[in-house]
């Protein structure tokens, strides 16, 4: 009788959300385990929430000083890799802070888990902006669920990574239950409506509460040009941190396998 194969132990993936976010902790796990119908990698998925309920820069300011709290508590179920999972707090806080963010909450859970090995970190608007460096992307088209000014306050971000925004569509929608509850269906024709003429990747949705995967490759499908998302970047960066391929079935050009 042969002797079984050992089992592996499944990934852990900390995600650190804002309360009022509901599409994250959807999202990420649906494009892992469609990886896991190609690839013999499992995850498990764990939270800590930061309170906000509206988008707005004062909730955002409060809810970024929770993540070291956060960053904490994941290390207690020692995670291997956590991700701050809201794009908007980071780029709301100045040009380059997802640096100063990781660097900060991978110190924070370096400290929380003693000898054991520390979970790698990282963000979303981090991951965003490698995606795009990664595929070469100069000039980008956006589309987000802010008002105007947060949206604003992104493309000034993504610029100032060295990427270029020609054009960009705010939904407008500052209620952050509200932005999770928008149909993703609807991105299929807001993206006809945003200029792309000129762009090297559509960024179909620059917030990770705004639901985008059900209409990510119906989207790609009709475009000539990478189209990614904000919690599709995250899969890929944490996959990269986890030193696995970053492959996802029918989620972009990005995780194309």
């Amino acid at each position: 009788m042969n002797a079984a194969s050992p089992v592996t132990a499944p990934y852990r993936i900390g995600l650190i959300v804002p309360s009022s976010n509901t599409t994250m902790e959807t999202e990420i796990p649906a494009m892992l385990r469609a990886r896991e119908s190609i690839r013999p990698e499992r995850f498990t998925f764990h939270s800590a929430r930061m309170r906000m309920q509206k988008v707005t820069p004062d909730q955002l300011a409060a809810m970024d000083a929770a993540s070291d709290r956060c960053a904490v508590e994941l290390s207690d179920a020692d995670v291997d890799v956590m991700a701050y999972a809201c794009l908007v707090a980071i780029m709301a806080q100045g040009e380059g802070y997802h640096r100063e963010s990781e660097k900060r909450l991978a110190a924070a859970a370096a400290a929380a888990v003693g000898d054991r090995k520390a979970p790698a970190v990282l963000s979303s608007a981090g991951a965003l902006s490698e995606a795009l460096d990664h595929l070469g992307a100069k000039k980008i088209s956006v589309i987000t669920p802010y008002m105007k000014p947060l949206t604003g306050m992104v493309c000034d971000y993504l610029q100032a990574e060295g990427t270029e925004v020609l054009d960009s569509l705010s939904l407008e929608v500052p209620d952050n239950l509200e932005v999770g509850r928008l149909d993703p269906s609807r991105l299929t024709e807001l993206a006809k409506r945003v200029d792309t003429k000129g762009a090297d990747a559509l960024i179909l949705s620059a917030c990770v509460q705004m639901p985008s995967l059900p209409a990510l490759q119906a989207v790609q499908d009709a475009f000539d040009i990478p189209v990614i998302t904000a919690s599709a970047a995250t899969v890929w960066r944490t996959l990269r941190a986890l030193h696995l391929e970053p492959v996802v079935p029918n989620a972009g050009a990005l995780l194309a396998p």
